[in-house]
């Protein structure tokens, strides 16, 4: 089974969240020093990094009665959104989703981390 969600955040807290991408890049005991700094560079850059780096698809799921976490891809870009606009349409998949994504993670077995 499939489980789609799509989020539209609004970050008026750049620093604040860039920090906390850094800190929670820190913490991870499980992460290779070489990704680790590349993670660091990306999350310095750009919050669309910094928030696919806080984002955590386990949390979703936690302890769901009879289901378990078997594979798990989000990802953040930043996007000019108006609601009202006739072209926003959030059920529109035009097929072009690889080659926008940024601050893509995605993980086979559940406790990996991105």
């Amino acid at each position: 089974m499939r489980l789609r969600v799509e989020l539209v955040v609004e970050v008026d807290g750049s620093e604040e969240l860039r920090g906390t991408a850094l800190a929670r890049i820190a913490e991870d005991t499980h992460m290779p020093d070489d990704e680790r700094a590349h993670a660091r560079a990306a999350v310095r850059e750009d919050d669309a990094e910094a928030l696919a780096y806080l984002v955590d698809p386990v949390d979703l799921i936690g302890d769901v009665p009879g289901v378990e976490l078997t594979q798990a891809s989000w990802s953040s870009e930043v996007i000019d959104y108006d609601p009202d606009s006739p072209d926003w349409d959030p059920d529109e998949d035009d097929g072009a989703e690889d080659d926008d994504m940024h601050g893509a993670a995605e993980y086979e077995e559940v406790g990996a981390k991105p």
